[in-house]
């Protein structure tokens, strides 16, 4: 179990006036008999952390992969930073991509190269970003972020697990993203690795003013970090509310998560 009281647990989300950064109304998404979403509804703003649970298979990691584009959804809207995700080209979704960034729940470091090069890699394919910065102080800065500048010409494989995610939180943020994606991020590690990821996630937030969307099965974890849950049940959004007021609901399919 995670501790909580290190850690000051962010506040309910509630102010309407921040900016629509994720709209996504009736979602659908099929595998072949296999309706996955079906009429998925979900908004994310600005400065705030939303955690989506559901069981395995439920369609969590789908719905992440749709709003990247890694799947394209069967019908439904599904607008990312004021663009049509399913309309874009090419291009323009390499474009988007860039402020949305995306930490796998493999961390999915490229084995072949330091962790030096690792960072490197999205900044050679984004020119963009840099605005005539410095690419080292860039790859340092990301580094210093999460307290692993001294690993920064390791190989992925003399890193730890926990090391990893953390250079892979790195490689997400040093493109300076609105929006952050969190795939399952205290999947394998322990307590204690876990809640120095959360402290990263909350410290990022705070420093780079971003948003959150966080995929987790670990319960500890969003009653600390959420200021927002969405229960995905049956392929759609069945509850939504901060952890306490689920926590407290009578509805059967809400309170098996709160086992």
């Amino acid at each position: 179990m995670i501790e909580q009281t290190a850690i000051e647990t962010p506040s309910v989300y509630t102010d309407s006036t921040d900016e629509l950064l994720i709209d996504i109304r009736d979602l659908r998404k099929s595998f072949g008999k296999n309706a996955v979403l079906k009429g998925f509804n979900l908004q994310l703003h600005s400065r705030e952390n939303l955690v989506i649970i559901g069981r395995s298979g439920s369609g969590k990691s789908v719905l992440l992969k749709c709003i990247v584009r890694l799947e394209r959804p069967d019908s439904g809207l599904l607008n990312v930073l004021g663009r049509d995700v399913p309309s874009l080209n090419q291009t323009e979704m390499d474009l988007l991509r860039a402020d949305v960034g995306f930490l796998f729940q493999g961390s999915a470091l490229y084995d072949s190269m330091t962790v030096r090069e690792n960072l490197e890699f999205p900044l050679r394919r984004h020119p963009e970003k840099l605005r005539d910065i410095d690419i080292e102080q860039l790859v340092l800065e990301a580094l210093d972020s999460v307290g692993l500048v001294y690993a920064v010409d390791l190989m992925p494989e003399e890193l730890s697990g926990g090391m990893k995610k953390r250079v892979a939180l790195a490689r997400t943020i040093i493109l300076r993203p609105k929006i952050i994606l969190y795939d399952e991020p205290s999947s394998g590690l322990d307590p204690i690795t876990a809640k120095e990821i959360i402290k990263l996630i909350l410290d990022i937030q705070e420093k780079y003013n971003t948003a959150s969307l966080i995929i987790t099965h670990d319960m500890d974890f969003a009653r600390i970090i959420a200021n927002r849950m969405v229960i995905l049940v049956d392929g759609i959004n069945y509850a939504e509310g901060s952890y306490a007021a689920l926590n407290n609901s009578d509805d059967p399919k809400i309170k098996a998560f709160f086992k």
